[in-house]
């Protein structure tokens, strides 16, 4: 089953990085990349498996947006592995690509976060793939821990 239509829009007095999208009122953070052809399989399609990559993408670069990186997260204590994935294909995307990485902060729970994405081809805003990850808040020998509080300062001040 094909998802609703994605129509982006630029939000006034935020950074050009955020849209809204206005069929559900959602805002999510864009990033930009293009299908290199080490993404792609023998017919010039993006192999499935890189989606989770270009998740990775649009999650360290609306990190490094909110000035919380990875690097930061770690340094202080904290480690946020993946527990689980979910991907829902739409359209290919082929060797050359550009295409946009959505990426929005979604639950939040005691010791969970999730992330939702939307890929779109920027030639024509189809979208080619949606899915979540979801993590686990764990301190450095891999003991589930509490999220850490500039996360939830992060859930809390993303854009509505």
């Amino acid at each position: 089953m094909r998802p609703k239509p994605f129509r982006p829009e630029t939000i006034p007095g935020l950074d050009s990085c955020y849209v809204r999208d206005a069929a559900t009122s959602l805002v999510w953070h864009r990033s930009t990349g293009r299908a290199l052809y080490v993404d792609t399989d023998r017919s010039q399609v993006v192999y499935h498996a890189n989606y989770l990559r270009y998740f990775e993408i649009g999650r360290a670069e609306l990190m490094r947006q909110a000035q919380y990186t990875y690097r930061q997260i770690e340094e202080s204590g904290y480690i946020y592995p993946i527990i689980r994935t979910e991907l829902n294909y739409y359209t290919p995307l082929y060797y050359d690509d550009l295409f946009h990485i959505h990426t929005r902060p979604a639950r939040l729970e005691l010791v969970k976060a999730q992330f939702d994405y939307l890929i779109t081809r920027a030639a024509d805003g189809e979208i080619i793939c949606t899915g979540f990850t979801l993590h686990c808040a764990t301190n450095s020998r891999g003991i589930p821990v509490e999220i850490d509080a500039k996360t939830i300062a992060l859930w809390q001040g993303f854009p509505v």
